[in-house]
């Protein structure tokens, strides 16, 4: 009960698509200066996140439409190759799932100082090891490995422009890699998680997974993104499915089952049917890649449907899965918290119909 409400309500917080131009404009992607005019792309292209900050701001945390320099400190080159924009959702998965478990204290509230500062810093770390380890770790394998994709859709970033050489790149590849399974098995640790016991509770091999589906997302011969709907899956149920399950597993009574808040077998699976609705999130990455998606032959699904198509696609997903867990609310009995979760959806769909639709 609680995890369907909370599942419910975080996706109809989440913010609303990019907003699609319907105005034609030049196809071909450029390089951006930082006090440019950002014009691109074709008859039903994205505007999106181009329109976020300034083009330097753009160009540190990821989005498209960032500044072209070329005198760029290294540090800050890789920081760029994070895409700490991304990190975001994975983020607010972490606190999902923890507070999924029942388990968090906060201090003064539900537990004392001391106690609600250490789940502080249990949250801390795990948001520390889906975002800026294991999401960076992503990111930047994805970049490596679509370094010919974006010398046609986004030439400015720093592996198509030339700014950080291949060793740079799998420096970084690595340290992200093997640092964040190191904090992951730390973190089993500090829960004192016996893994051989109960493997489904390791944030350790839950991270070892979520790495695992990184590469096949991102690398051949596999590279599920240019697969369509099998990518945007594997995308949105990492962003959603992946870091509930970190804390979850962090806060849950392992050994107590469903009614000590750990990570159970059901759970598992409603997070990651929920995830559909991560795959219509998903979908909204694909549109700003659509022209070299096109030219390299990749499936994504706005290639195969269109743009019109697979924004309907999009909405539907999340939609529909958001009011199926209403439905399911109100069907076990839990009318308000059904109506409260309606509620929520009603202006994403409003939303959706200006900025998407």
């Amino acid at each position: 009960m609680r995890l369907a409400l909370i599942l419910g309500t975080a996706a109809a917080l989440a913010p609303p698509a990019p907003r699609l131009a319907k105005q034609p404009k030049r196809l071909k992607t450029r390089r951006i200066l930082a006090d440019d005019v950002i014009l691109y792309a074709g008859d039903d292209e994205l505007e999106g996140d181009a329109k976020v900050g300034s083009a330097g701001f753009r160009q540190l945390v990821g989005f498209r439409g960032a500044a072209d320099t070329e005198d760029e400190p290294l540090w800050k080159i890789r920081i760029q190759l994070t895409k700490p924009g991304t990190w975001v959702p994975l983020i607010w998965g972490v606190a999902c799932g923890a507070a999924a478990s029942g388990n968090y204290r906060w201090p003064f509230i539900s537990g004392t100082f001391s106690e609600g500062a250490e789940d502080f810093a249990k949250a801390a770390t795990c948001m520390i090891l889906s975002g800026p380890f294991l999401t960076g770790f992503c990111q930047t394998i994805n970049d490596w490995y679509d370094k010919d994709l974006d010398a046609i859709n986004e030439p400015y970033r720093p592996i198509p422009s030339g700014r950080i050489t291949e060793e740079e790149v799998f420096q970084q590849v690595y340290f992200l890699l093997f640092g964040g399974l190191a904090l992951a098995f730390g973190c089993d640790v500090w829960a004192g998680h016996n893994i051989i016991a109960n493997p489904l509770n390791s944030v350790g091999l839950l991270a070892c997974f979520g790495a695992l589906v990184s590469y096949l997302y991102s690398a051949p011969p596999y590279k599920l993104k240019a697969e369509g709907w099998r990518g945007s899956f594997a995308l949105g149920a990492s962003y959603i499915a992946l870091p509930w399950w970190c804390g979850q597993a962090m806060f849950g009574h392992v050994g107590e089952g469903a009614a000590g808040g750990e990570l159970t077998p059901p759970v598992v699976v409603l997070t990651v049917l929920y995830s559909l609705a991560g795959l219509g999130i998903a979908i909204v990455n694909d549109f700003k890649s659509i022209e070299g998606d096109r030219e390299l032959g990749l499936k994504s699904l706005p290639v195969a449907f269109g743009i019109d198509g697979a924004k309907y696609i999009c909405a539907g997903l999340i939609d529909v899965t958001q009011i199926a867990v209403a439905a399911y609310l109100f069907a076990i009995g839990l009318q308000t918290y059904a109506l409260v979760l309606g509620l929520l959806i009603a202006p994403q769909i409003w939303a959706q119909t200006q900025y998407l639709l």
